[in-house]
């Protein structure tokens, strides 16, 4: 089969595999498949994977059917994600020199970029101090971590890191790491594809790159050349009409998106944008529909490469040589949108962009939208609803709770404003929204409008980029004015790195535990997640970030009422709100390649304190036993013993019990190490300070810290527990009430299994792969749930934790399951995919149910037989090394 075609470009010779040619073979039409699919196409004909091949050409788009092989063309980490995985590898070369190998057969095969944005805390806020403050203090508390990036930098081939102070990794992906066609040493030409560490990695969509977010486990087996498989995905296309009306921002499309596709159930799903509002919209606007794919649970957000991919590559800087290859491959193999065939969707569900309007998201999860003429009503119908995703479960007479400021003679009411964020890769990448908001701050300072003093501002490019054009417009310094001084370079308040709010603050919040709200232009707003003394925070537009932050509370309904009373003037929202036509000159005027070209003309050494740092060398890590940072894992002591028991799924009791929309935030350790959890108490015994235990984020390289943390939220409900919030269970065996470490730990101890019951989308959030490296190690063997979020599914299995499904029409209620029972799952020795399970539950009664198998695939088989895919490999790469 002769699918390999030639092409001139920029007078050179290239080859390239011809999508045409490929399906024609099997008398198909290119044009029938939608364009991610295309990218899949190519790919498994380039790794020669013809079976794999001929079942995705016949891809059938109403009913899909069999899995895909995954290979990326290149993998990005971010710090809090990537470390761990970097901590995987080097524990990985010392498990092949324990069994006789060589320790280098553990090197990425493929390229890997880290790119370091996790770490920088919004310790100093409001001063023109607070970057070089914030960032004196990273660099202090990640010493230990930095010294071991520093170390894998020289150690493993095809890996690069790009140091801290340079923006969020989606952005730096997106202005300077991709080159959407590439190229290898032979001049075969394929597209860019990838898998990241952070579930936002499908950013990239925006730029027609296919990649989504993986967890580490999963990417570390990319880095190391396994395919990754996932069940061929329904397509789901999203037709865009018309164009988005005045007023309304890429922010407003994205959680209108968010809150229709969710509810749309695209969960698992491929969603693939198209359409004439699509043509409309700027490929900034794109990236930020794209990014938030994992709020609405799809796989990806797709955006196919057209003329608007073009001009975004010319102006970010990329060589006209490039531009020219992108332009030329795309047209020639079929992976061009022109708009004038529409491909062959599972269904399309269409959006006219002119009926989307200013909202916000809140209080607890991104897929609930609310209008801006509504968020007052909202905020105070939801103190009153129940305790659950809209509610807190309040009296009524909650919303006028005023509290005096501890130390002071001011006072903070039901629903202030504690916190202010310009931050995160959805927004900060998006120069229409961040010139918004700094053209909105200079006409409020203009007139004289402030932030009360008792709101902690901050303002987190995602690149410096957003910098130059914000300085050169001379529209920093009224964003300074109001309280919003560049913090740092990173993914700050929406990854849980708030820092403090002022001492007095948080003293009143703590004693009162009033309901107070933060706004923010993140992508999250889980609880627990955006500070723990915040209990309601709400997604929202940079320019709506100021305005709320000069209202000073989220009860004030701005579209009515006056921000602020100047002089005897009342000044409204729309007084300060600019017109397109103003972001669009100041866009044109202060934004260019030149700009882009410069900052990123030295990336990887651009930062001296990181290149200061020193470190040992050598092939495999030197491990500090003292270190409270980096820890060598116990993944692989059982290494060469005999494969998983299926008999290990027998009177298995329940650490905990969970309702529906458990996300990792809640499951995974992050933000603040509280000094009476069970992570504190570890790092207070030993040796050190609770203002030296830095976030958990920043300690996903010590498995000691982040198995005491998992399922510790603040906010995390075990039904076995109503009476207590947080990570605290009851043993099946006294009745005792403890926090779930400590109860992991008894029953390991008595050598009992456990088990984890759980609603509708377990798992559902970021990408965290210590939420499924932290069950493993709390002993749990198998989770029971309605239905899994696709990352969490995938990373329980490759720890070798069992994933189990209700059958449809069937809950842990319906079955009459509360919990106090011992669950026996009747496990084959030769399980198959999707396989129906026998169960038994013995409590009062005795209780007999069928459940689902969530293998989805003979790879996550061999995953289960081999204890996880980290044995996997290390198995795979020895018997290649002795052959």
């Amino acid at each position: 089969m002769d699918w390999k075609k030639e092409l001139f470009v920029n007078d050179e010779h290239y080859t390239y595999f011809d999508l045409s040619s490929i399906v024609n073979t099997y008398q198909k039409k290119i044009a029938e498949y939608p364009y991610s699919i295309r990218v899949l196409l190519e790919s498994l004909a380039r790794h020669q994977e013809i079976t794999d091949l001929e079942n995705l050409i016949a891809f059938d788009a109403k009913q899909p059917s069999g899995v895909v092989p995954f290979r990326p063309s290149r993998v990005v980490l971010q710090d809090f994600t990537g470390v761990p995985a970097v901590v995987d590898l080097a524990a990985m070369r010392d498990a092949v020199v324990n069994l006789g190998g060589d320790p280098r057969v553990i090197n990425p095969e493929i390229p890997v970029t880290l790119v370091v944005d996790h770490s920088v805390q919004v310790d100093c806020a409001g001063t023109e101090e607070s970057l070089a403050y914030n960032t004196e203090k990273e660099f202090e508390r990640n010493h230990e971590r930095y010294q071991f990036l520093k170390w894998a930098q020289q150690a493993f081939d095809n890996f690069e890191v790009v140091p801290p102070e340079t923006g969020i990794i989606h952005q730096v992906n997106l202005e300077y790491l991709s080159d959407v066609i590439l190229k290898n040493d032979d001049n075969l030409l394929f597209p860019d594809s990838l898998e990241g560490t952070d579930s936002h990695t499908t950013m990239i969509n925006g730029l027609g790159v296919l990649g989504w977010g993986v967890g580490g486990i999963e990417a570390e087996a990319a880095i190391l050349g396994e395919a990754s498989y996932f069940p061929t995905p329904e397509v789901i296309g999203v037709e865009l009409t018309g164009t988005l009306s005045l007023g309304a921002t890429a922010t407003d499309l994205a959680l209108y998106l968010t809150e229709l596709l969710r509810n749309e159930k695209v969960v698992g799903k491929f969603v693939e944008y198209f359409g004439a509002g699509y043509k409309s919209l700027s490929l900034s606007d794109r990236a930020t529909i794209a990014n938030m794919a994992p709020e609405y649970g799809a796989t990806c957000g797709f955006c196919p490469i057209d003329e608007e991919t073009l001009s975004y590559l010319r102006l970010t800087g990329r060589s006209e040589k490039q531009v020219k290859l992108v332009e030329v491959y795309a047209k020639q193999n079929n992976l061009f949108y022109d708009g004038s065939e529409t491909p062959a969707y599972t269904r399309v569900i269409k959006l006219d962009l002119s009926t989307v309007h200013s909202s916000v998201a809140g209080p607890k999860r991104p897929q609930d939208r609310i209008l801006l003429a509504d968020v007052s009503e909202n905020f105070q119908t939801s103190l009153t609803n129940p305790s659950g995703p809209k509610g807190f479960g309040l009296s009524a007479d909650e919303i006028d709770r005023i509290e005096t400021i501890s130390g002071t003679d001011n006072s903070i009411e039901t629903g202030d404003l504690a916190l202010a964020a310009i931050t995160s890769c959805t927004n900060t990448s998006n120069p229409s929204v961040m010139v918004a908001a700094g053209l909105l701050a200079k006409k409020a300072v203009n007139l004289g409008l402030k932030v009360p003093s008792t709101i902690k501002t901050s303002l987190a490019p995602g690149s410096k980029i957003v910098t130059q054009y914000l300085e050169k417009g001379n529209l920093l310094e009224p964003l300074a004015a109001l309280g919003f001084d560049i913090v740092g370079y990173g993914c700050t308040t929406c990854i849980g790195n708030s820092g403090p709010l002022a001492a007095e603050i948080e003293t009143t919040l703590k004693e009162s535990e009033l309901v107070v709200s933060a706004v923010l232009s993140g992508n999250r707003n889980f609880e627990g997640r955006i500070h723990p003394l915040i209990k309601a925070n709400y997604l929202a537009s940079p320019p709506l970030v100021i305005a709320y932050a000069l209202a000073g509370s989220i009860k004030k309904d701005l579209t009515k009422e006056a921000l602020a009373t100047i002089d005897g003037k009342e000044i409204y929202l729309q007084d300060l709100w600019p017109s397109q036509e103003e972001v669009n000159a100041y866009i044109n005027d202060f934004l260019n390649p030149e700009d882009f070209r410069e900052a990123y003309s030295n990336v990887y050494q651009s930062n001296e304190r990181w290149n200061k740092i020193e470190t040992s060398e050598g092939d495999c890590y030197d491990w500090d036993d003292a270190s409270t940072y980096i820890a060598n894992p116990p993944f692989f002591k059982d290494l060469g013993k005999t494969a998983n028991d299926s008999n290990g799924l027998t009177n298995l009791q329940v650490l905990a019990k969970f309702g529906d929309s458990v996300t990792t935030d809640h499951i995974s350790p992050a933000g603040n190490i509280g000094l009476q959890s069970p992570a504190g108490k570890y790092l207070k015994d030993h040796g050190l300070t609770y203002k030296d235990f830095n976030s958990f984020g920043s300690r996903r390289g010590n498995h000691e810290v982040m198995m005491r943390g998992t399922f510790g939220n603040i906010r995390i409900q075990n039904q076995l527990t109503p009476e207590i919030t947080g990570g605290y269970t009851k043993l099946s065996t006294t009745g005792e009430e403890l926090p779930i470490y400590d109860a992991a730990m008894y029953y390991q101890k008595e050598q009992i299994g456990t088990v984890i019951l759980a609603g509708k989308d377990y798992g559902m959030g970021s990408s965290r792969d210590w939420a499924a490296k932290g069950t493993n190690l709390l002993g749990v063997k198998a989770v029971l749930a309605e239905s899994y979020e696709r990352i969490h599914r995938s990373n329980l299995v490759m720890m070798g934790v069992i994933p189990f499904e209700y059958l449809p029409g069937e809950t842990a209620q319906s079955l009459g399951l509360t919990g106090k029972e011992s669950y026996s799952f009747d496990f084959p020795a030769e399980p198959s995919i999707n396989q129906i399970i026998d169960v038994t539950a013995i409590g009062e009664d005795e209780l007999h149910f069928k459940v689902k198998l969530r293998f989805d695939s003979e790879a996550d088989i061999a995953y289960w037989k081999n204890q996880g895919i980290l044995p996997l490999v290390i198995n795979k790469k020895m018997q290649k090394e002795q052959a």
